[in-house]
């Protein structure tokens, strides 16, 4: 049970980790490069910046801490997980 939790809690962090900030993020408004380096429809529009305190702002910042954080020990929880499902299955 509790194990399924863990392997749940990683495919949601395998899932952001993924996210590409240029194919995806960007268009979308969630980005954390500047609106005007990404798209300049996008500043028309109202996306992206604003306050930084608002919740959009530190979910853009929570998405970009664990692309970059996460990535590298990622590859070995993932290969810790494989493992451990193959063999004991």
């Amino acid at each position: 049970m509790f194990f399924n939790l863990i392997k749940v809690i990683i495919l949601i962090i395998n899932g952001i980790a993924i996210l590409s900030e240029e194919r995806f993020l960007a268009r979308i408004g969630w980005s954390a490069l500047p609106p005007q380096a990404v798209d300049p429809y996008a500043v028309q529009m109202g996306m992206g910046g604003g306050d930084p305190t608002s919740v959009k702002a530190k979910l853009i910042n929570l998405i970009s801490a664990v692309r970059m954080l996460m990535r590298i020990p990622l590859i070995g929880i993932n290969t810790i997980i494989i493992l451990y499902e193959l063999i004991l299955g």
